[in-house]
């Protein structure tokens, strides 16, 4: 069975990989992936507020008063919170590079191109095959509006394109105003491929303590059917790369995804919760379902249930709306039941 997908111009095994995560911050684990068959390998992202930062501890140490350095850093996260630092990413990056022979793609994450050039820069010199630009905003200011927020993210595609040469993948989330329209934009400016979707983690509140308490929760598979619409309306547009990550929990969440235009399949809280060998269990899955279903490839499935193109796309979708909406049956009420 020929599993065989291409992803930001390389030629994979199959499609299936870790996200961006924790993962690849342990050389064994990284080692695990590759022995599981990951045919790529996405470290977590660096973050623009760590670069930041960085500059600002090199331009006080040498320019301004401590003083002055204090205050500049007080709306900068503790350096500590962070897994790896600005030098140690790179450092791995590099290690990764050397322990495995599959593509090792590498993730800023950030909302201005300032501070990521110098290192989409470093990044391409370490070694990296690819690059995903992680768009994580949430715009709050009310003078800003949506063409603001969009320009900003095309200006960050625009200036690393002219910076490096390596793939760009942009992973967005699902809240931009005109999806379509806007993938459209980021092809032009020179992405090469798109990562649906971006997961936005929403803070908890201790009521006792009158705190704001982070919580980072995995993934379930009931995140997928968001991706899904949103793979099968692109797949039939673009040109782009698109890879899905947020919902895969199995074999079958896979064929979904690649059934509706996914080159790749990005996972990370089933490897978290199961570990690294769940990757080989969903690739074996991934073969027989295909046999069992008379495919000859997976390139074969690639994009069957896509969305169409065309005037009628926005009927369709309005179809699909109404359907859901008469799909229940009051007899599915705990209520009718009487429970």
């Amino acid at each position: 069975m020929d599993l065989s997908t291409r992803y930001l111009g390389f030629e994979l095994p199959h499609p299936l990989m870790p996200a961006s995560s924790p993962l690849a911050d342990d050389l064994d684990v990284v080692r695990r992936l590759e022995d599981a068959g990951a045919a790529a390998i996405v470290m977590r992202s660096l973050f623009e507020e760590q670069i930041v930062g960085d500059e600002l501890t090199t331009y006080y140490a040498h320019e301004a008063p401590e003083a002055s350095y204090a205050e500049a850093l007080s709306y900068l996260p503790e350096p500590g919170m962070f897994a790896l630092g600005t030098h140690e990413y790179l450092e791995q990056l590099q290690r990764i590079k050397a322990a495995v022979s599959v593509p090792v793609i590498a993730s800023l994450n950030g909302t201005t191109p300032d501070s990521w050039l110098e290192y989409a820069r470093l990044i391409a010199q370490a070694g990296a095959d690819a690059l995903e630009l992680n768009v994580y905003d949430l715009p709050t200011d009310p003078r800003e509006t949506a063409e603001d927020v969009e320009r900003r993210v095309l200006d960050v595609v625009t200036t690393l394109r002219e910076a490096v040469f390596l793939p760009l993948a942009v992973k967005l989330s699902p809240f931009y105003s005109a999806l379509a329209n806007f993938a459209e934009r980021l092809e032009r400016a020179g992405a090469d491929g798109l990562v649906i979707f971006n997961r936005f983690y929403q803070p908890d509140i201790d009521v006792e303590n009158l705190d704001i308490v982070p919580r980072a929760r995995l993934s379930n598979p009931s995140e997928l059917q968001l991706r899904l619409r949103w793979l099968s309306i692109l797949s039939s547009q673009r040109r782009l790369s698109l890879a899905v990550t947020g919902g895969v929990h199995n074999a079958v969440d896979a064929v979904k995804a690649v059934m509706s235009g996914a080159h790749a399949v990005q996972m990370a809280s089933v490897l978290l919760r199961r570990g690294p060998e769940a990757l080989r269990r969903i690739r074996a899955d991934l073969k027989r379902w295909l046999e069992e279903h008379g495919y000859e490839s997976l390139r074969q499935m690639q994009g069957s249930m896509s969305a169409g193109r065309g005037a009628a796309l926005p009927a369709l979708e309005r179809v699909h709306y109404m359907r859901v909406l008469q799909s229940w049956r009051p007899e599915d009420s705990p209520a009718r039941r009487g429970s």
